[in-house]
């Protein structure tokens, strides 16, 4: 594969990740399952959680608390194309929460959640999805009340 298109499948992958969380945080939740594939899933092997399926995401990420405030923070991306049309990465995550949200500032405390994520990416009519996302999670608390 050309380095160029190497570089530019790679970012496109790193931007699907991005987006993911903003869409959790400052979008539409149910959203996100648009950037899963339409046989995609989400698993937490911990948390004894499978979700597989476009629509069964839609209304997985969709069944959010609309009282919960939330900020991910994303860092250690790492992609790795295995072919022209799939890739494997791996994304480390801490999640900000509280519910019982009604606005204004929040004072700050300590992640609830603290892991990475596993993702296996295709390209489905020139556009990068999620093919599988699995969670670890080896830190992780209940989300206080505002």
């Amino acid at each position: 594969m050309d380095p160029l298109e190497q570089l530019l499948a790679e970012r496109a992958c790193e931007r699907v990740i991005l987006d993911f969380v903003r869409r959790l945080d400052l979008g539409e939740p149910s959203s996100v399952a648009q950037l899963f594939t339409a046989d995609g899933s989400w698993e937490w092997p911990d948390g004894d959680r499978l979700v597989e399926g476009r629509e069964a995401l839609r209304k997985y990420f969709g069944s959010r608390p609309a009282d919960r405030l939330s900020r991910r923070l994303m860092s250690n991306v790492l992609v790795t194309l295995t072919s022209p049309d799939a890739a494997i990465s791996t994304a480390y995550f801490s999640t900000y929460r509280v519910d019982g949200y009604h606005g204004g500032q929040v004072t700050a405390g300590p992640p609830v959640q603290v892991g990475h994520y596993e993702d296996t990416f295709r390209k489905v009519d020139g556009s990068w999805l999620i093919s599988t996302r699995t969670l670890f999670l080896p830190f992780g608390g209940p989300t206080r009340r505002h």
